[in-house]
C-alpha cells in the first residue's frame, strides 16, 4: 500500500487501532466452542451379550449427516455396518450407523472421520466386545485416526493458492477506480484475471484433497471418486463449487470490464462483478473458523469484511508495484497513488477492526497467544502486518519526498527506485503473511 502525502495520519490511526484491537484480543474470555465427541453407544471398551443394531456417537455440536462418516469393522477389518448414516431420534448432536443382523462373538471397532462446521477433520475410533474375548485397541482399525503429513502438508499449499488467487482478483477494484489506463495494460490485466484462476484452481485442488484430509488417507486418494461425492455431499463441498463458479464468474465479468463496454452496460456489469466478488469472499468466510463461533453471524460478518479488505489492499498493492515498475505512456504514478490512498486508509482500518473481533472470538486470553500453536501462528501474522504498516508508511515517505510540480502529484525519478524497492518488499511480505493465514486457517484454534 502506497498511499499519496496527504494520508500521513493513516499509519498513526492504523496504530491506533491495532493498540485497540489487542487489548480487545487480549482482555475477551473465549467464545469459540470446536466439535468434538462427548459420547458413544456403545461406550468404548464396553463388553456387551449380544450385538447392538445399532452403534452411534455423540457430539458437541450438529455437523449434519455426512456419508461415510462412520463404520464398524471386526477384528479381520471386514466392514460390518450396514446402510448409510443417519441422525437417530430428535437428537440432531448424534450419528448412527446400523449394523449386519446375526453378529457373532468378538471384538469390533468403530471408526468416525467427519469434518466440523469449520471444515477440521475430526476422526477417531474405540471398540467394543461382543461375548468373550480379549478387547482390541482401537488402533487396529482399517485405517490409521491421524493426519498423513504429506496431505496435510498439500492441504495448507492449497489453501495458501486459494488465498493468493482472492488477493490478486481483489486488484479489479485498483484497475478500474484507481488506475484506469491499467485496464488497456495487459499485464495488469493478466494479473488480475490469474488471481480469478488461482482462486478457482484452488477451489478444485481442495474439493479433491478434503476427502483424503479427512479420512487420513495418502495421497494416491486424493481426487478418489467416492471421497470427492462425499464432500460434494457437505455443505463444504457446495460451497467449493459456489467458489469455482463465483470465481470465473468474476473473471468473465472483468474481462467485459476491461474491453470498455457501452455506458448502459457498465453499470450492469459492475453490479455482476459486485455480486461474484462477495459469493467469492463469502465462500472463504463461511468455510473457516467463522462459521462455529458461539455468534456466528457477528463471526462471519467479520470475517466477510476482513477477507474483503485484505483482497482489496493487496490486490492493489500488487497492482501498484506493477504500475510503478511499468507505468503506461502519460501515466501519472503520483495521481494513481493518490487515488488508491482513501481506498487503502479505509481498507487497513477495517482489516485491524475485524481481525480484533476474529481474535476475540477465536483466542480470548494471554495464555492462549503464547502456550497454543494457533496463537503463535496468529503473533507471527500480527508482526507480518506490522512490518506491511512499516513498509507503508516507508513508501509514504519516499512518495512525499519525491512529489513535484503545481499539481503536487508527480513523481520525480529519483524516488521512483526508492518507491519500486519498497513496493517489491511489500508483495513479498504479503504473500508471507497469506502463507501463514493458510496455516492459521487450517489449525484449531484453543477451546
Amino acid at each position: 500500500m502506497c498511499p499519496a502525502c496527504r494520508c500521513g495520519g493513516r499509519v498513526r490511526l492504523s496504530a491506533l487501532l491495532a493498540v485497540l484491537a489487542c487489548w480487545a484480543v487480549l482482555a475477551a474470555p473465549p467464545a469459540l466452542a470446536h466439535v468434538e465427541v462427548v459420547g458413544s453407544t456403545p461406550v468404548g471398551g464396553a463388553r456387551l451379550a449380544g450385538a447392538p443394531s445399532v452403534v452411534s456417537v455423540r457430539l458437541s455440536e450438529n455437523v449434519g449427516i455426512q456419508k461415510d462418516a462412520l463404520r464398524v469393522v471386526d477384528a479381520r477389518g471386514q466392514v460390518v455396518s450396514d446402510g448409510p448414516v443417519f441422525q437417530p431420534g430428535e437428537v440432531a448432536e448424534e450419528m448412527a450407523v446400523r449394523l449386519r443382523p446375526g453378529l457373532g462373538d468378538g471384538t469390533y471397532l468403530v471408526q468416525y472421520a467427519f469434518v466440523s462446521a469449520d471444515t477440521h477433520p475430526v476422526r477417531g475410533g474405540f471398540a467394543f466386545v461382543v461375548g468373550d474375548g480379549p478387547l482390541m485397541n482401537a488402533s487396529g482399525a482399517v485405517s490409521d485416526t491421524t493426519d498423513n503429513g504429506s496431505v496435510a502438508v498439500l492441504t495448507k499449499v492449497v489453501r495458501w493458492v486459494g488465498y493468493l488467487g482472492v488477493a490478486l482478483a481483489g486488484g479489479v477494484l485498483f484497475l478500474l477506480y484507481c488506475r484506469p489506463r491499467g485496464t488497456a495494460d495487459p499485464r495488469a490485466r493478466a494479473l488480475m484475471l490469474g488471481g480469478c484462476a488461482l482462486a478457482a484452481v484452488g477451489g478444485v485442488l481442495t474439493l479433491g484433497m478434503e476427502g483424503a484430509h479427512v479420512t487420513g488417507a495418502d495421497l494416491s486418494r486424493v481426487f478418489a471418486p467416492e471421497l470427492v461425492a462425499n464432500t460434494l455431499d457437505s455443505a463444504y463441498g457446495k460451497l467449493l463449487v459456489l467458489r469455482v463458479v463465483a470465481a470465473l464468474g468474476l473473471a468473465f465479468v472483468a474481462r467485459r470490464l476491461f474491453a470498455g463496454p457501452p455506458p448502459r452496460l457498465r453499470s450492469r456489469y459492475e453490479n455482476l462483478a459486485m455480486v461474484s466478488g462477495f459469493l467469492l469472499l463469502l465462500t472463504s468466510a463461511a468455510a473457516g473458523h467463522a462459521i462455529a463461533a458461539e455468534v456466528m453471524f457477528v463471526t462471519l460478518l467479520a470475517d466477510l469484511a476482513h477477507y474483503g479488505a485484505v483482497a482489496v489492499w493487496l490486490g492493489g498493492v500488487v497492482q501498484l508495484a506493477l504500475c510503478a515498475w511499468r507505468p503506461q505512456p502519460e501515466e501519472d504514478l503520483g495521481a494513481v497513488m493518490a487515488r488508491f490512498s482513501s481506498v487503502a486508509k479505509v481498507s487497513v482500518a477495517v482489516i485491524v477492526i475485524s481481525g480484533g473481533l476474529l481474535g476475540v472470538a477465536y483466542v480470548g486470553s494471554v495464555a492462549a497467544l503464547v502456550d497454543t500453536p494457533y496463537g503463535l501462528l496468529l503473533l507471527g501474522k500480527l508482526a507480518g502486518f506490522a512490518l506491511l504498516l512499516v513498509l507503508a508508511d516507508r513508501c509514504r515517505r519516499a512518495v512525499r519526498q519525491g512529489l513535484t510540480g503545481t499539481s503536487g502529484s508527480t513523481l520525480v525519478g529519483v524516488r521512483v527506485g526508492t518507491l519500486r524497492r519498497v513496493l517489491a518488499a511489500e508483495v513479498v511480505v504479503a504473500a508471507a503473511v497469506l502463507a501463514v493465514a493458510a496455516v492459521v486457517a487450517t489449525t484449531a484454534p484453543p477451546p
